[in-house]
């Protein structure tokens, strides 16, 4: 069997993506994808548990059964869609939901319980994909670079895949180098959170409402110096570094809330610019993906930091941009199953490459 499921839920917190790939040939192809919103409970807790509270360990045990119900039914969906039955899918990759990422301190926790999910599927579980690089000295993270290689590489043209979640992160595929990758500080996450907080909205649709007001240069300058941004790769991180906490820090009375929107908007696109020229050089291409890619004033914004080179979604190359994580841990699932591994400790820091992830039978 050659058919894998992907499932990511990131940092941005919106749902589930689900994408079904056959690796039946070469290229591998995406056979379908899918995007299942989280019901909003399932999200207020993970929220919750993004800090330390009382009785986390009971309510994280809670909400990963119920993300594994959640997941068994993006799956069941994804499968009826498709006209298939569950005994020809080759296994399930899934990342799972992240609560903490702290690979100093030698962990990082995504919520999920993989044997579950084979129990309520049917399907064997590829999951825990972190673990494995941080035991060998890394970040565990970010995982996709090895796949975007895989992908989006050109030997005659140096390109960098941005993808934009909660985080955003680059892939740096330059010819005749190692790959590298890391990620570059807050994507989608504290635009997100912030318009909940004022309109009750999860996302600022195509950045309308941070186009309606003006970045604050003061404020702007103090969150552009948080040490993340100044240190070199290999680096990731997650809510624990940037989170309204965080934010809430460097508030000032007066602040019209579209104006911390729109430089929250800027953060996002200075932190991601800067981060190319510091660490990358000057590519040719950016290829974009995550749901950043679907806001229009951010990517115009960023289209003009990143000048002369182009600036295009990853569906210009077939991949769209919604799904291409999802695929992308298919695509390491698929790597364990063949006992490859899914890592590049170039990218992550770790002392080697390692299979990827623990396998939950059916």
């Amino acid at each position: 069997m050659s058919l894998v499921i992907g499932l990511m839920s990131g940092t941005s917190l919106d749902g589930i993506d689900a994408a079904l790939v056959d690796f039946s040939g070469s290229p591998f192809r995406t056979r379908l994808a899918r995007w299942t919103p989280f019901p909003a409970d399932i999200r207020s807790q993970a929220l919750a548990l993004q800090a330390s509270g009382e009785n986390e360990l009971h309510r994280s045990a809670i909400l990963a059964n119920q993300l594994a119900a959640c997941y068994a039914n993006a799956v069941k969906n994804l499968l009826a869609e498709a006209c298939l039955p569950a005994a020809q899918i080759a296994a399930i990759g899934c990342h799972g939901q992240t609560v903490r990422h702290q690979p100093t301190s030698g962990y990082s926790i995504q919520l999920n319980n993989p044997a579950l999910l084979a129990e309520m599927s049917g399907i064997p579980v590829v999951a825990d994909f972190r673990s494995r690089d941080i035991a060998a000295g890394g970040q565990g993270a970010p995982l996709v670079p090895a796949y975007h290689s895989a992908v989006f590489g050109d030997g005659n043209e140096h390109r960098i895949v941005v993808n934009i979640g909660g985080i955003a992160n680059l892939t740096d595929l330059r010819p005749g180098a190692a790959v590298r990758g890391f990620d570059s500080g807050p994507g989608n996450m504290l635009l997100d959170a912030w318009i909940e907080r004022h309109h009750g909205k999860t996302y600022d649709a195509d950045g309308r409402w941070a186009a309606t007001g003006k970045p604050l240069p003061e404020l702007l300058d103090a969150l552009l110096a948080a040490v993340f941004f100044a240190a070199p790769p290999p680096k990731s991180c997650g809510r624990d570094e940037f989170n309204p906490a965080w934010l809430e820090k460097h508030l000032r009375a007066g602040q019209a809330p579209e104006d911390v929107q729109a430089t929250l908007l800027e953060l996002t696109a200075i932190s991601i610019a800067k981060a190319i020229d510091n660490w990358c050089g000057k590519p040719q291409r950016l290829l974009v993906c995550g749901g950043g890619g679907r806001n229009l004033a951010l990517m115009d914004r960023l289209r003009r930091l990143v000048q002369p080179a182009v600036l295009e979604l990853t569906d210009t190359l077939g991949q769209p941009a919604d799904s291409v994580e999802a695929v992308a841990f298919a695509w390491l699932a698929w790597q364990t199953l063949q006992g490859r591994s899914g890592s590049l400790p170039e990218v992550t820091g770790a002392k080697h490459a390692s299979v990827l992830g623990a396998i939950y039978p059916r």
